[in-house]
């Protein structure tokens, strides 16, 4: 096997999201688009890439003066592609559900929000008066009863800015697809239960470059 071969084979086994970066930041097509992207070609000059049936062309600048030189500047086109896309090395692939004192956490601001949606829920009667214990704390309830109008609409609205900086400043940057399953994990999360996400995003990205290293 040629060295040009073993480049080619070696990037389309272990380095499919290289590939996937370089169209995106290079042809500027979308992830979904670049998906499944495969090394077809390569010259001293440029990379034939093919993904959904359709081929691009990627230039290497300035050429290669031989293959030896590959690995190098496959990396540093990689590295390039995530700058010029605004990504980090480290990309997102799964959610983490709250543990430990972030369940809490969670569980307070979810009670919160069913508690607050409506006024009435905190009047004698309501199902969620009768039923989620505020009937033992009548004094607590009709003082949430009275700061309601503005509680609600306070919580609310920091946790759709707490979700819409999720969005940009964690979940794009590691290469979270826009309204994926992933992304409404974390963002739908991050509505009920805010800064907690961020932490076990940060945790998560702190594991795997740790272990890349």
């Amino acid at each position: 096997m040629s060295g040009k071969d073993f480049i080619i084979k070696h990037m389309n086994a272990d380095h499919g999201d290289s590939l996937q970066l370089y169209l995106q930041a290079y042809c500027r097509i979308s992830a979904s688009q670049a998906k499944g992207a495969t090394l077809e070609d390569l010259t001293l000059s440029s990379l034939t890439l093919k993904a959904n049936g359709t081929r691009y062309s990627v230039p290497i600048d300035p050429p290669m003066t031989s293959f030896n030189e590959a690995r190098g500047r496959l990396v540093a086109l990689h590295k390039d592609s995530l700058q010029k896309l605004g990504r980090s090395e480290v990309t997102l692939t799964e959610y983490r559900a709250p543990r430990g004192h972030q369940v809490v956490i969670f569980a307070l601001c979810a009670f919160t929000y069913v508690s607050c949606f409506s006024r009435e829920n905190l009047l004698p009667g309501s199902f969620v008066y009768e039923n989620l214990g505020y009937k033992f704390l009548p004094d607590f309830a009709h003082f949430v009863y009275n700061i309601q109008p503005l509680l609600f609409p306070a919580i609310l609205g920091i946790h759709i800015f707490e979700s819409a900086l999720l969005a940009i400043l964690k979940l794009k940057p590691h290469g979270v697809p826009f309204l994926s399953g992933l992304w409404f994990a974390w963002v739908a999360s991050c509505m009920v239960e805010g800064f907690g996400t961020f932490q076990r995003i940060n945790r998560i990205v702190k594991d795997k470059s740790e272990k890349k290293h």
